[in-house]
């Protein structure tokens, strides 16, 4: 039979109340009752009751890890680091998929049943007034991964795709080319539309760049390889910048089924760095987004809401760089 909280207190020689006070952060209880209650417990091999101390406490240390994007594998990366950073701090994410939900407040009555003490949004293809809208319920929120404001609504952490966008066409020009692309990701998605706005912005100061625009339905590969193989019907730019990494994947089995050669005839630059970005056989150059800070960021602040829940709304970005593979032409070398 399992141990229970009386078997404790009966071992230890204290009352109920002094075990579940011993087993719960910030309750009063001395020194010497403590070390007593925890000497019962390793003997009787007891574990607390997290579901029981959630009555006690008000708090259930679930957090809700809130996103859409699942069938892109970076997400696999980012669901690790969240999953195993919330647990080393004594929370349990409960992993929420909206792929096919676009009314907030159904997500709002969702995490409410489950009584979460937050919520990490970990999306940059939700609509935008998801984050806000859990933080109107009163539900302390993080939008990782989000768009950048300057005076942001709901606590944001992510990088600035627009400057993305612009280092795109600053490398591309820095190597020689001048036909070059931008294929994004969807076109309703804020981070398509910003790297598309830094593209452009950046474009304008380069009179010698001709370039072309198109937008893939989906963060994905198979979305990758469709629109290549479209945009392949007419002759190809000398470079594209597509949406993110996965997308880029996409582009360059496309290339490759059509016997384009990589990057002799056509670059690829890719975003987010994610690991299969430098597996054999793709090594693609991308613009390389920190992903692991920006998850411990967001979790650090989840961890400060929870002890602030009036915390002023914070935006954190993070710088990105270009890393150097085999799909795009070399820099020219200096000197």
């Amino acid at each position: 039979m399992a141990v229970t909280l009386k078997d404790v207190a009966e071992l230890a020689g204290v009352s109920r109340s002094a075990v579940s006070r011993s087993f719960t952060e910030g309750a009063s209880v001395s020194a010497r009752t403590r070390a007593k209650v925890e000497k019962a417990a390793r003997e009787l091999g007891y574990s607390p009751n997290a579901l029981a101390s959630s009555l006690t406490t008000g708090r259930t240390k679930l957090i809700g890890l809130v996103s859409n994007n699942f069938h892109n594998p970076i997400f696999l990366e980012i669901f690790d680091l969240f999953t195993r950073g919330l647990q080393e701090r004594g929370l349990r994410p409960l992993l929420v998929n909206l792929s096919d939900e676009t009314a907030p407040e159904n997500s709002v009555r969702m995490l409410r049943q489950y009584s979460v003490d937050g919520a990490i949004v970990a999306s940059s293809t939700l609509p935008t007034d998801f984050a806000p809208a859990f933080h109107e319920a009163g539900i302390p929120v993080v939008n990782a991964f989000g768009r950048y404001a300057s005076d942001p609504r709901v606590h944001t952490v992510g990088i600035d795709n627009i400057a993305c966008g612009r280092l795109a066409v600053k490398s591309f020009a820095a190597r020689g080319y001048r036909r070059i692309a931008f294929m994004g990701g969807p076109e309703a998605a804020t981070s398509t539309q910003d790297r598309h706005a830094g593209f452009m912005a950046e474009l304008a100061a380069h009179p010698g760049l001709e370039a072309s625009i198109s937008f893939a339905g989906a963060y994905s590969f198979e979305a990758g390889r469709r629109e290549m193989q479209r945009l392949l019907q007419a002759p190809p730019a000398e470079a594209y910048f597509c949406g993110d990494d996965v997308l880029s994947i996409g582009a360059l089995s496309a290339l490759r089924d059509h016997g384009v050669s990589v990057p002799e005839e056509v670059g690829v630059l890719g975003l987010n760095d994610m690991e299969m970005a430098g597996w054999a056989g793709i090594d693609l150059t991308t613009i390389h987004q920190p992903i692991r800070q920006i998850v411990t960021s967001s979790i650090e602040l989840m961890m400060a809401m929870l002890g602030e829940p009036d915390r002023y709304p914070e935006a954190r970005v993070f710088p990105c760089r270009i890393i150097e593979r085999a799909t795009l032409r070399p820099l020219p070398e200096v000197g």
